[in-house]
């Protein structure tokens, strides 16, 4: 990732410019970590991508971001200057879901790698053939939205090339259950299923998609074992936008309307007030 490599070096000067954080910066090989998620690429009525970022509230940094390095960037932040899913000034738009496999290896950590594509590429066939030569430490599955409404879900693994696939769908497994623990624990065939099923439904709408991603099973409450609904993100390609939302309440960001503030959400209550909605 040649390009993010200024970047990278002007961060580790800022944080002190030792071994220990330049390793921690450069995200390669990190401890294995994993999260649940459900994601959709809809482009029937509207264009953009909606994602749910399932995992513990306490490991969560909470930072929705704009950057304006090698090109304007909005995403929420993770690792530091990594990104779990972003809007670039392209109208590119990329999130990640776990892939569901306990198989680990030599690769950067996906939020960087989220980070270099949506700060070097513009639409979804550049990514993919980015992807081609990137090496991943652990499997994951991005979901790719350009404003041309091409889409893509491809299929990131340590130990097997990337894999490209047409559909708009991503949960937490690649082509099978390869982890039967954890796809019971994130039930993640339940959720592929609903979606699916939401894919296929003529009388699906961007408005009746994007409440059902703050509903069961896409909406999850487990906080406890890190698998709970931190938050639900859209994409806009057309708008350059991306708004927040969580039951009861929603937050719109663009690229000409970000102002810095601060927003507390009350996990608890939307856990108990089932009422709440949008």
């Amino acid at each position: 990732m040649p390009e993010i490599f200024p970047l990278y070096e002007n961060l580790c000067e800022l944080a002190g410019g030792g071994d220990l954080e330049s390793r921690f910066l450069s995200q390669y090989s990190p401890p294995p970590f994993m999260s649940g998620c459900s994601q959709r690429a809809w482009t029937r009525d509207a264009n953009f991508l909606i994602r749910n970022y399932d995992y513990s509230p306490r490991l969560f940094e909470g930072v929705l971001f704009k950057t304006n390095w090698l090109k304007p960037v909005i995403g929420v932040g993770d690792c530091t200057w990594g990104l779990l899913d972003g809007i670039n000034a392209n109208g590119l738009c990329i999130s990640l879901t776990f892939g569901g496999r306990n198989i680990t290896g030599d690769g950067f950590g996906i939020p960087l790698i989220v980070r270099y594509l949506l700060e070097t590429c513009a639409s979804n066939a550049e990514v993919i053939s980015s992807l081609q030569h990137l090496p991943v430490h652990m499997s994951y599955n991005l979901t790719i939205l350009d404003s041309n409404r091409h889409f893509s879900t491809v299929y990131l693994s340590p130990d097997r090339p990337a894999a490209i696939v047409e559909t708009p769908i991503g949960v937490n497994h690649q082509h099978s259950i390869e982890w039967d623990d954890y796809a019971a624990v994130s039930a993640t065939l339940q959720r592929q299923h609903f979606l699916e099923e939401c894919l296929y439904n003529p009388q699906e709408t961007s408005r009746t998609i994007k409440q059902k991603f703050l509903q069961t099973p896409l909406y999850n409450t487990n906080f406890e074992r890190g698998f709970g609904t931190l938050y639900t993100a859209v994409y806009d390609p057309d708008k350059r936008a991306c708004q927040m939302r969580w039951p009861g309440r929603k937050k719109l960001f663009s690229f000409t309307d970000f102002d810095e503030q601060k927003l507390q959400v009350n996990l608890t209550k939307i856990f108990f007030d089932p009422r709440l909605s949008i």
